[in-house]
C-alpha cells in the first residue's frame, strides 16, 4: 500500500522522532506522498517561525522527496459528502484534515497521522500512526 503522510508525521520526522524515522526506514520502498494541504501547512509553519528562510528551504526539500498531490474535483466531491455525513452525525472535523482524508480515500492511500482521534471518525479511511507504534 502507498501512504499519504500527514503534516504532524512530517514534523516528527524533521525533529528526529526515532519511532517515525524507523517507520520511514521500514517503508522506504513503498510510495509516499503529501497533500497540497500539508504542503501549505508546512509553508505556514515555516513562514511564522523565527527562521523562515531556513525552514522554507526545508519544506521545499520535503516536497522534493514526497510528491505533492493536488486537490481535484473528485476529491472535493468526496470532501463535501464526508463533511455532510459527519455534520449530520454531530461529528465535526477541521476542513483541512477532512481534505487530507478525502485525498487518501479517493486515491486509496493509507493516511499516516498521529491524529487518530480526529481521523477515526471517517468511514473507509485506512489510518496508520507511526508515532505511537
Amino acid at each position: 500500500m502507498a501512504f499519504l503522510i500527514d503534516t504532524d508525521i512530517i514534523i516528527y520526522s524533521l525533529k528526529g522522532n526515532q519511532k517515525v524515522l524507523d517507520w520511514f526506514e521500514a517503508k522506504k520502498n513503498l510510495p509516499k506522498f503529501i497533500s497540497c494541504v500539508t504542503y501549505g501547512e508546512l509553508v505556514y509553519g515555516a513562514k511564522k517561525s523565527s527562521h523562515p528562510e531556513k525552514n522554507l528551504a526545508t519544506v521545499r526539500r520535503v516536497a522534493g522527496i514526497f510528491p505533492v498531490l493536488d486537490l481535484t474535483r473528485d476529491i472535493m466531491e468526496l470532501f463535501g459528502g464526508l463533511k455532510a455525513i459527519l455534520s449530520s452525525q454531530g461529528k465535526t472535523l477541521d476542513d483541512m484534515d477532512l481534505l487530507i482524508a478525502a485525498t487518501a480515500i479517493h486515491l486509496n492511500l493509507s493516511l499516516v497521522s498521529n491524529n487518530d482521534k480526529h481521523f477515526q471518525r471517517i468511514p473507509d479511511l485506512f489510518l496508520e500512526n507511526w508515532r505511537d507504534k
